[in-house]
């Protein structure tokens, strides 16, 4: 059963990858397909993939309709817009005998892919406002739920935690980062790994505004490139509520009286705002009697739980508890959907080229990596595949606007240029340049893969057997960042 249920849930994600994915490209290129027809331009092939035709057909408007076996990307192949042999094949038609394409033409049908992903993705946007988005209590706060004491370097080195370091506590609430405003974890997260300050003497350097006890500080912290993908870390989790799940029977929690649905507030005089917290207080004071705080019903109690004594578990903190997060639904207009997606996009595309920065080509993701968060997703609820193929189309369509050869960015570039010296640009040149930009573009996606790969084959390692109160946690919490 258990078998049968692995294999219907992966068709389930393979029909949504190629439903969503599949469908993110064939928007695009419909968007320009429609455009060049509605212009009058001549269309020689519409194509989802690259490289061999898997099969097609040729439609009665003479235009050849065809799935590729490289799920790279699409075209819609217009000779009058491009020359790109390389990439697309020989055109059918005589490209001289055809007429030439005007400005506006070329601005249109080269803008209208990227229109057309912005339309979808704010069709689906209107979509998850109605339906609402669901998210965890850890991923919709900015509180600190858990400094760590140590972080690891990418050698596997510890190093002190700089998050400790700098004075950071349980409870603070992280407001900015270097002046920008935070909304929620992943927000955090993302301006802290995308940044690129940097400390006289050469050191990372990040500024969190924090409130703490109703004041605002700002407290300067030394981020470390960290764990295996070598990213900005500082070594703090999020804050949630340990809501309890169900305590086992005969269990050190259930002697002390604890029952599933109970809220724990600390721990003696510590807050646990985190499961790490709670493991790591009790691993520290196992052979004492600790006083657990806790909301019942509304109403606070305070049990006491017995030392761990010698013949306790090895863990400590395996108390008999297992623990679950709380989750919502979030009603956010398309609107402010597409100024958080623009937000982290325009963030990385600035970190990228930052020189101050550690953000580099091995960190962006292509279709391999787009593909494993996709099925990520589809294993986890389909709200979460509409909220990344919202992301999806709007990173198809800023980057497919970049001024760059090949793609709608540089034909539009290229179209304008000709515009204001009043001829076109030599065929030759475009000619050149382009496939020039193609052997450039087809490598990047190449580099690209590979460490998408890696990562992905690294994600589905078996991981070492976790200590007993992580196990017991269901599901696991936010590692520190």
């Amino acid at each position: 059963m258990d078998l049968l249920g692995f294999i219907l849930s992966n068709l389930w994600a393979v029909f949504l990858i190629i439903l969503f994915f599949g469908g993110s490209i064939f928007v695009h290129e419909l968007g320009h397909f429609l455009a060049a027809r509605r212009r009058g331009m001549h269309i020689d092939r519409f194509s989802i993939g690259f490289g061999p035709k898997m099969f097609g057909w040729k439609g009665k408007d003479g235009v050849e309709y065809r799935v590729s076996w490289l799920p790279l990307g699409g075209y819609v192949a217009l000779p009058q817009l491009a020359d790109l042999k390389g990439l697309e094949g020989e055109p059918e038609a005589d490209v001289g005998a055809l007429p030439p394409a005007g400005y506006a033409d070329k601005m249109i049908v080269a803008s209208a892919g990227a229109f057309f992903n912005i339309l979808f993705a704010f069709a689906l946007a209107a979509v998850l406002w109605v339906i609402g988005q669901p998210v965890s209590s850890d991923q919709a706060t900015t509180q600190i739920g858990y400094v760590a004491s140590q972080i690891e370097l990418p050698d596997h080195t510890p190093v002190p935690s700089p998050a400790r370091e700098a004075g950071l506590k349980v409870g603070d609430v992280v407001k900015a980062i270097d002046g920008h405003k935070l909304e929620d974890w992943q927000d955090l997260l993302q301006t802290l790994v995308t940044g690129t300050q940097r400390a006289l003497d050469g050191r990372r350097k990040a500024v969190f505004t924090i409130e703490r006890d109703g004041k605002l500080l700002d407290v300067t912290v030394y981020p470390q490139l960290a764990g295996d993908e070598k990213m900005r870390k500082v070594g703090i989790a999020p804050a949630y509520n340990l809501i309890v799940h169900s305590v086992d029977p005969g269990s050190a929690a259930a002697r002390a009286g604890l029952q599933p649905k109970d809220r724990i507030l600390s721990l003696d005089t510590t807050p646990t705002l985190s499961l790490q917290t709670y493991a790591e207080y009790l691993g520290k004071h196992r052979d004492q009697a600790v006083a657990i705080k806790l909301l019942r019903e509304g109403k606070e109690l305070t049990l006491t739980l017995a030392p761990a004594g010698k013949d306790q578990a090895k863990d400590p903190a395996d108390i008999g508890l297992s623990f679950s997060y709380e989750t919502r639904l979030v009603y956010e207009t398309p609107f402010k959907q597409f100024a958080s997606h623009l937000g982290k996009t325009w963030q990385t595309l600035a970190s990228l080229i930052n020189p101050h920065s550690d953000i580099g080509i091995s960190k962006l993701s292509g279709p391999v990596g787009i593909i494993r968060v996709f099925h990520m997703a589809a294993q986890a609820d389909i709200r979460l595949v509409l909220w990344f193929t919202i992301l999806v189309n709007i990173n198809l369509a800023v980057f497919n606007l970049l001024p760059i050869p090949v793609l709608d960015g540089g034909h539009m570039l290229f179209a304008t240029i000709g515009k204001l010296r009043g001829r076109a640009l030599p065929a030759n040149f475009i000619a050149g340049t382009q496939s020039i930009f193609v052997v450039l573009l087809f490598s990047m996606i190449l580099y690209v893969s590979f460490f998408d790969v890696r990562r992905w084959a690294r994600d589905t390692r078996p991981p070492a057997p976790p200590p007993a109160a992580a196990s017991q946690a269901t599901p696991s919490p936010t590692p520190a960042k």
